[in-house]
């Protein structure tokens, strides 16, 4: 097969289909799939509607299969026994569009300005989710039968962290047999330069709880009496991290893995200007763990902060009180091989050292999910490198990722797969924040993309 020759057919495809192609993702894009808020369970049910009739209408299996939360939505093409399978997962769901009066045209009203499309779940994940969907819409086009069998597992609760996605996986193991799974939920490097993923980091989001009395109290009469929990927990978080951003929780460093010397070198190659990427993020100066490149800090080392703190009074004017109460919520990226349940044991044991007298602390999990480290020898990596090339020319950059995709674990543990992580937003496309948007071009690359790849995984390479 003249790969080039299909890739210029898969190409003119893409273009042909262009503005009929957009009009389905605005369409899906104007659902507000919310999981985080109840208010939004309709509409979580009809973006699986959507997804059920588009695959439906395109020619593939689909059906939507309940969890004990949101639905799952099931496609599939192909049986062929002599054909490899590839599993493609994507999500749905999307954040929540808040603050709204930061947003330029409606999170829900998907518009195109200056080469990129605006919406909520432009990037994340929705216009992702159909670079694989237009993909196969593309080949079917050229031809009736695609050299692999094909998948999809569209779930609707990824960013609440797949909470009945691993029991789901167990009940239908044998649904979703492959030997493939391909992702597109994370970034490419920079513009026009593609990469592959093969490190997320792992996530242990808590909540501190301080509580001093029973009720608010006058600050004139108790005060100076009785502990103050917003001034008790500032004392703890700064206790956290010290001067130089070293973690102080005990053993917190204790089982992160060496990097080596053949990764350190690919990272120092990757071109990354310190200036240029302060500057697109408005920060005034980096900190950090000095002996450590800033990629080097972003992707395989471990981090805590603080992502919101609570407490006393915060209106107009003046309110003279001693709250009873504050809270902080508190996230720790983790790298491999570090546990999160280890960490949080000891950060129980930690926090209950150094709280401070007449104050009562507790800590909330809320999430905890392990690392994850991919080979990038696998077939699946190898014909991934060779479709990117195709498509930008260049070959892709091996990368990590500060972010974490909790169920990944769950589909190695339960299917035996190491995902594919071939993303195709950018850095600066918003994501989680108002005005995300998906550029025309990388949606265009992405299908043409994911196109390629199943033609490769279908070879023998």
């Amino acid at each position: 097969m003249n790969l080039h020759a299909l890739s210029q057919d898969i190409s003119a495809v893409i273009e042909k289909h262009q503005l009929a192609d957009l009009q389905s993702l605005k369409n899906f894009l104007k659902i507000p799939s919310i999981s985080t808020d109840p208010h939004y369970r309709n509409a979580i049910d009809d973006a699986a509607c959507f997804l059920k009739n588009y695959f439906e209408e395109l020619g593939l299996d689909s059906e939507i299969l309940p969890t004990k939360g949101h639905p799952v939505v099931y496609a599939r093409l192909g049986k062929d026994p002599q054909k490899p399978t590839v599993l493609c997962y994507g999500h749905y769901d999307v954040q929540p569009a808040d603050p709204l009066s930061l947003w330029v045209s409606g999170p829900f009203d998907p518009q195109i300005r200056d080469g990129y499309l605006y919406a909520r779940g432009a990037s994340d994940d929705k216009g992702q989710v159909f670079c694989h969907i237009h993909a196969v819409k593309t080949l079917l086009t050229l031809s009736k039968e695609l050299p692999v069998n094909l998948l999809f597992l569209i779930e609707g609760e990824e960013e609440i962290g797949s909470p009945h996605l691993k029991d789901f996986l167990k009940e239908h193991r044998e649904k979703f047999s492959a030997q493939f799974l391909l992702v597109s939920d994370t970034p490419m490097y920079a513009p026009k330069m593609p990469s592959l993923c093969y490190g997320l980091r792992g996530l242990l989001y808590v909540e501190l709880h301080a509580k001093s009395t029973k009720i608010d109290l006058h600050s004139g009469q108790q005060g100076g009496i009785v502990q103050n929990p917003i001034l008790g927990l500032a004392y703890i978080l700064s206790q956290l991290k010290n001067k130089e951003h070293d973690v102080q929780i005990p053993g917190f460093y204790q089982n992160v893995r060496t990097l080596s010397s053949e990764e350190k070198r690919m990272i120092d190659e990757i071109p990354f200007d310190e200036k240029d990427y302060a500057l697109l993020l408005g920060a005034k100066k980096f900190v950090g763990e000095k002996d450590y490149s800033v990629n080097m800090r972003r992707w395989f080392r471990p981090t805590l902060d603080c992502n919101g703190i609570v407490g006393g009074y915060t209106g107009p004017g003046s309110k003279t009180i001693i709250p009873a109460m504050a809270s902080a919520k508190i996230s720790m990226r983790l790298v491999s091989y570090q546990d999160p349940m280890v960490i949080f044991n000891s950060l129980q044991e930690y926090v209950s050292r150094i709280c401070p007298e007449g104050l009562e602390v507790s800590v909330d999990l809320h999430t905890a999910s392990e690392p994850l480290l991919i080979s990038k020898d696998s077939k699946g990596i190898k014909a991934a490198e060779k479709a990117l090339k195709m498509v930008f020319g260049v070959n892709p950059v091996f990368q990590g990722e500060g972010g974490s995709i909790p169920i990944l674990n769950a589909f190695k543990s339960t299917l035996g797969l190491d995902p594919i992580l071939m993303g195709f937003n950018l850095p600066d496309d918003a994501i989680h924040a108002p005005n995300e948007r998906f550029g025309i071009q990388q949606y265009r690359d992405g299908i043409h993309s994911t196109a390629l790849f199943f033609h490769y995984i279908g070879l023998d390479l």
